[in-house]
């Protein structure tokens, strides 16, 4: 890598499920290669993680059908953020001194799985297997 310049971006967003608004920052590396190629390299918290546009879940519900606002949208509309931060969806575990185990801060929050769908999967699966049971073992003997 030979030529390259840093810049910092915040990208605003909310989600579309619960209406949570917040912002997140980046520091992007723009650098070019040997070969003439440009790359962007995002990072957050220096840690490398993927571009806003791919992948961001909420941090309050976990739903990943967000929207994002213009670069400094948020500073121009203040009443967006009035929300506190939420508490995050699980939290890494603890290591005490020592050998002992570690133990969680706060057990893990499951997003619940839509009613609609278990019982679109659940009725036809239970209807089988009621007929299923009524023609092998109450039907009358002489009719299989």
């Amino acid at each position: 890598m030979r030529d390259g310049f840093e810049s910092r971006e915040s990208w605003p967003f909310e989600c579309l499920r619960c209406l949570y608004v917040w912002e997140e920052d980046y520091l992007v590396r723009h650098v070019t290669d040997d070969h003439g190629n440009e790359v962007e390299v995002w990072l957050s918290a220096g840690v490398t993680v993927q571009p806003p546009w791919s992948g961001m879940a909420c941090p309050a519900c976990g739903a990943y059908r967000l929207t994002s606002f213009p670069a400094h949208y948020l500073s121009r509309h203040p009443e967006l953020t009035a929300a506190p931060d939420p508490a995050p969806l699980a939290r890494a575990p603890v290591v005490p001194a020592g050998d002992a185990e570690p133990s969680m801060t706060a057990p893990v929050v499951r997003v619940p799985l839509p009613r609609r769908m278990l019982i679109a999967l659940g009725v036809p699966v239970i209807a089988f297997a009621g007929y299923e049971f009524y023609r092998y073992v109450l039907a009358p003997v002489g009719h299989h």
